[in-house]
């Protein structure tokens, strides 16, 4: 398989996303295409040479870059050469299998709606993100986390049923649970659109639960967190917040005074595991479901850490055939 890697993308770019493929390496067969600035991408490779065999890492040149603060759609239409529509243009030419991106979120979405289309049968593309959970199995997907702020309630069926495969084909999850993110656990509930999409969920055959709070939301309520892009990227990015302003007073607790250093080097694997359970750069890129070609957002902070699990991620779902589950999954649904 081929994995077009947007080397250009994010705020760590070209360092730290050359250095993740290189880790990548280790971990996953297939080949890796960094696609960018190929005098700035090479120079990087060449801190890592004899630790990739070669031909497992390509370069493609793209000139442009598409920066955080571009307008999405003025971006993608006026940097055709960028390394972000590039990349994407390899999966769309049978190029590449899949593509990952640290880049601008919407501008990825936007190329991928006007280079690649969507999937036959889905409304409306949605932004997947893992979201650790402390009481749960691990983690839960939110979908959709930022890509539509508005939504009918079809919407939420589609973003479920497309969930709900990417659980299975990536992580393995067997029928995975699917919730519906609302302000109380009833069917009553919630705006007009939610409470309709309650009741299309419950006769969709899906493994659906039911609603969930928002206080439930960490303790692993669902596998798969159902809601309007709008309410989804809230939940995301107070749940990071939250996590990262945890560990960080924790840090500071146990580097007050020489009893609490001490007490903390007794801690220190124990709380090793806790960072790493609400760290995001563990469960790497998300995908954008929907598209007709698979395609990872990553964070835009993302480190070579988060990019090399990223890589592995993408590798093990679009080996999975998700795409393929998710375009019969979608057939004969209603289209806008």
């Amino acid at each position: 398989m081929r994995i077009a890697v947007d080397a250009m993308g994010g705020d760590n770019a070209p360092f730290e996303i050359v250095k993740g493929c290189v880790q990548a390496c280790e971990r996953v067969d297939d080949q890796i295409i960094l696609v960018g600035k190929e005098a700035l991408v090479r120079a990087e490779l060449e801190k890592y040479e004899g630790l990739y065999e070669p031909g497992h890492i390509t370069v493609v040149n793209a000139d442009d870059v598409i920066h955080g603060d571009d307008s999405p759609v003025q971006a993608v239409r006026r940097k055709p050469g960028s390394s972000m529509v590039v990349a994407i243009d390899m999966v769309r030419n049978g190029k590449a299998d899949a593509i990952l991106s640290a880049g601008n979120t919407g501008a990825l979405m936007v190329a991928g709606l006007m280079h690649l289309g969507r999937i036959p049968g889905v409304e409306r593309p949605a932004i997947v993100s893992p979201l650790p959970n402390i009481g749960g199995s691990g983690f839960s997907i939110i979908v959709d986390a930022g890509a539509n702020a508005e939504c009918k309630a079809t919407n939420l069926l589609g973003f479920a049923r497309m969930g709900s495969i990417y659980m299975k084909d990536a992580f393995g999850r067997e029928e995975p649970t699917v919730g519906l993110i609302n302000i109380g656990t009833e069917e009553t509930k919630g705006t007009e659109m939610l409470k309709e999409a309650h009741k299309l969920l419950k006769d969709s055959g899906l493994n659906f639960v039911g609603n969930v709070e928002a206080r439930d939301i960490s303790s692993g309520a669902a596998d798969v967190l159902v809601c309007d892009g709008f309410t989804g990227n809230i939940v995301l990015k107070l749940a990071e917040g939250v996590a990262w302003d945890i560990m960080k007073t924790i840090k500071q607790t146990i580097t007050e005074d020489t009893v609490s250093k001490v007490a903390g080097l007794l801690l220190k694997k124990k709380l090793g595991g806790l960072k790493n359970k609400l760290d995001y750069s563990v469960y790497g890129g998300a995908p954008i479901l929907g598209l007709k070609g698979a395609v990872f957002k990553m964070h835009g902070s993302s480190t070579a850490s988060a990019v090399e699990n990223a890589v592995v991620r993408a590798s093990v779902a679009t080996s999975a055939g998700f795409m393929e589950a998710i375009e019969e999954a979608m057939k004969g649904e209603a289209v806008e």
